[in-house]
């Protein structure tokens, strides 16, 4: 399982997506969980390391998603996301992946037409901010 952020700008009530650093796909900042930290704890550190946002996080997730992660050579293994939301206050300008990464503000209607993943295109039409 992986954590992941819907990351939503409380003002305009858009959603952050940014750019996979493989494919240069759309999707929402995500990784593994981590030890000492709770999962939406872990889902705000990965929205910062990729997005440099700075916010709240949700404790009770808002949605599951799954999707096939590449391993090389033609594999994939089926991984279960769980999405928490994150109602950013701050961007920084600097983060660990700047460089690595595009972000953009989108609806979450406009979002769900950009990201793969079914499930996920599906929680995003579905989310009410």
């Amino acid at each position: 399982m992986q954590v992941a952020a819907l990351c939503l700008d409380p003002k305009t009530k858009k959603v952050l997506l940014i750019t996979s650093r493989g494919t240069g796909r759309w999707i929402i900042p995500k990784g593994w969980p981590m030890s000492g930290r709770s999962a939406s704890g872990a889902a705000l550190l990965e929205a910062w390391e990729e997005a440099g946002v700075r916010g709240t996080a949700k404790e009770k997730p808002i949605g599951y998603y799954g999707y096939n992660k590449g391993q090389g050579h033609g594999l994939t293994i089926p991984i279960n996301v769980q999405v928490h939301l994150i109602r950013v206050n701050k961007m920084d300008s600097e983060f660990p992946e700047a460089n690595e990464r595009s972000r953009k503000w989108f609806t979450p209607a406009e979002a769900a037409k950009l990201v793969d993943e079914d499930e996920l295109k599906k929680l995003l039409r579905n989310f009410r901010p």
